[in-house]
């Protein structure tokens, strides 16, 4: 993977901010989506309907509606019985959960299907849940938004593959482009015309890439949605064992992908199940999704594949959500609705977003939402023992479930942690995001750990001692002014974290200085 964070330029004026009363005072108000695709149905209980969701619950079933049709195109009794027991379970734990709100989602299956209807007014008789069916263009307008919900400002093509069918669509920072389709490309289709034979199969593909699917004329970047895309990711991350196993946000060289996909598509059933792991469910199918994957790769020729976990449940979720929440940025509101919650003082992590707003001359948009990000997680691991609380934070982060970032800024956040937390960025914490991360950004996120470990030393955490201090980092050493001398004198402990930001900085001076206003 390539070293290095984003470096996306400041095109929007969106306001990145800590606002500690804001969050404090949300009423949460759980949110459910039931998803009834072609191969599965599924339900999601998110914590909120807000940018940065948390899923509580996460549960399918794999009815396989997609193969659950007649001769003539119609769902039979026994698929249309399969299915409802599935959604009667999901509704009635929803229900139990105290989901204030349920929305169902049909898709391919359920539209193709001539007897579709008869499906979504079972449904409604026995749950009183009213289905939504979607176009296969709207499934590419919700998952294309899903990207854009999980992403910071992404730019490039979208690829979403169910069951049925395969979505693709442009995303182009916080809005899809007019270039959308969708087409049969789905698991299941393509795993009935496999029985074909290869070579025929993958010539049908191709005819149906060339009428529908749009250039990539944005960024060539290739977002991959869809569990058994998700599944190719997974794959790789088990035969090459990096430092972050997180699918989300998982990049690759697109060759690599497409490498790892023509081999998988071309395997038998018994030597896709020996891959190390494959979820149980696609070994069947797992075939026909790397070969769309290869076919659509080569067609596209991006230059990278980004994985995201977010589809057209999170794009559907984003897009009930007000302009103003939409625009909020989803990694800095999950930090803060970890962070703060679990805060001694929830107000000093805005405290310390004011402290350190002049640490890093030419700050860009993205660094600061990265610097705030780690302002908001500051005090995730003050009830653990102070030897392992650097430690832990650090192997605990790069593997949470945080969207809108990229595997290099996960990294920056684990380092940063660590660092004010006192931990040692040691070669085996070097070793860790050698691949991840340049020098100057490794040492960047040490810097900016210290100066928060000596804020929180000086300040004891109490954002009122903090305002009485300010930080500067000169040619020569790096001085904390005190404004008021009387009111908290420093310490041989304030002394020391001065010392270790001097470190990180290069420095060798280290002063603490009064200042007047």
């Amino acid at each position: 993977m390539t070293a290095g964070l984003s470096n996306q330029t400041d095109a929007d004026s969106r306001i990145i901010t800590i606002d500690t009363t804001r969050v404090i005072n949300r009423q949460q108000s759980h949110y459910g989506v039931i998803d009834i695709g072609s191969n599965s149905i599924r339900l999601v209980v998110y914590d909120d309907l807000s940018r940065a969701p948390f899923p509580r619950f996460n549960e399918k079933s794999m009815v396989a509606l997609g193969a659950g049709l007649d001769a003539d195109g119609r769902f039979t009794d026994e698929t249309i019985a399969r299915a409802l027991h599935a959604i009667r379970r999901l509704s009635a734990i929803a229900r139990a959960m105290k989901v204030e709100r349920i929305d169902v989602l049909a898709t391919e299956a359920t539209r193709r299907a001539k007897n579709g209807k008869d499906l979504i007014d079972a449904i409604r008789e026995s749950t009183g849940l009213e289905t939504i069916t979607l176009t296969g263009e709207q499934e590419a307008f919700y998952s294309a938004h899903g990207v854009i919900s999980g992403f910071f400002k992404p730019m490039g093509m979208m690829g979403d593959i169910g069951g049925g069918s395969l979505e693709v669509a442009e995303v182009i920072a916080d809005r899809v482009g007019e270039r959308m389709t969708s087409m049969p490309l789905g698991a299941l289709p393509v795993t009935r015309k496999l029985e074909e034979g290869y070579s025929a199969t993958k010539k049908w593909i191709d005819e149906i890439l060339s009428e529908s699917l749009p250039p990539l004329l944005t960024n060539p970047v290739f977002f991959a949605v869809g569990g058994g895309w998700r599944a190719l990711a997974r794959i790789h991350i088990a035969m090459n064992n990096p430092t972050i196993k997180v699918v989300h946000g998982y990049e690759l060289p697109a060759k690599d992908v497409r490498a790892l996909a023509i081999s998988i598509a071309k395997m038998s059933p018994e030597e896709v199940a020996a891959l190390p792991d494959v979820p149980s469910r696609r070994i069947a199918t797992l075939p026909a999704s790397a070969l769309v994957m290869s076919r659509v790769l080569k067609k596209l020729a991006p230059d990278r594949v980004a994985f995201s976990a977010y589809g057209l449940r999170e794009g559907w979720l984003y897009k009930q959500l007000d302009e103003e929440e939409q625009y909020r940025d989803p990694l800095v509101e999950a930090a803060l609705a970890i962070g703060l919650p679990a805060a001694r003082v929830p107000a000093f992590s805005e405290a310390l977003a004011l402290w350190t707003e002049n640490l890093f001359p030419g700050e860009t948009q993205n660094d600061k939402r990265l610097r705030l990000a780690v302002c908001a997680l500051t005090d995730i691991a003050w009830r653990e023992h102070e030897k392992i609380r650097a430690t832990d934070s650090f192997l605990r982060l790069l593997q949470f479930p945080f969207i809108g970032l990229s595997h290099p800024e996960r990294a920056f956040i684990s380092v940063a942690i660590l660092a004010r937390y006192g931990g040692k960025v040691d070669d085996m914490v070097k070793d860790a995001v050698s691949n991840l991360m340049t020098s100057s950004e490794l040492r960047r996120a040490e810097i900016l750990g210290r100066a928060l470990l000596l804020g929180h030393r000086f300040s004891a955490s109490v954002p009122e001692i903090l305002k009485q201090a300010r930080l500067r980092i000169d040619a020569d050493a790096v001085r904390l002014e005190i404004l008021d001398a009387g009111s908290i004198p420093d310490s041989d402990a304030v002394q020391s974290r001065l010392r270790q930001l001097a470190k990180a900085t290069g420095l060798e001076g280290a002063e603490i200085v009064t200042v007047s206003e």
